[in-house]
């Protein structure tokens, strides 16, 4: 009974440990569309067009806090320029996945 008994807490001690580990969050975000308006008039790109991919690695995590920090999503950037007279708004997206 005391090996059974010993046995399972190693078990659970192992299981525990190996939960944290280094996991690679990868993130490829791509330009969708650009928007340029002023005096004239408005023009629209759509893409796909630069592509960057980026990798980060956390040390020593949890598959659930590193999930928590390897987010997808859209970002809308809008710019003005100086005078006021040109909006360039610019779409990308995020696209990551956790390893």
């Amino acid at each position: 009974m005391k090996k059974i008994t010993l046995l399972a807490v190693a078990f659970v001690a192992l299981t525990a440990v190996s939960c944290k580990k280094d996991r690679t969050c990868t993130c490829k975000t791509t330009t969708s569309s650009v928007s340029v308006s002023n005096t004239s008039g408005s023009t629209s790109y759509n893409g796909p067009f630069a592509s960057d991919e980026d990798k980060m690695t956390m040390t020593k995590v949890s598959k659930k806090a590193a999930a928590a920090n390897c987010v997808s999503g859209d970002n809308v950037n809008t710019n003005v320029s100086s005078s006021g007279n040109t909006t360039t708004t610019t779409t990308t997206k995020k696209d990551c996945s956790l390893s």
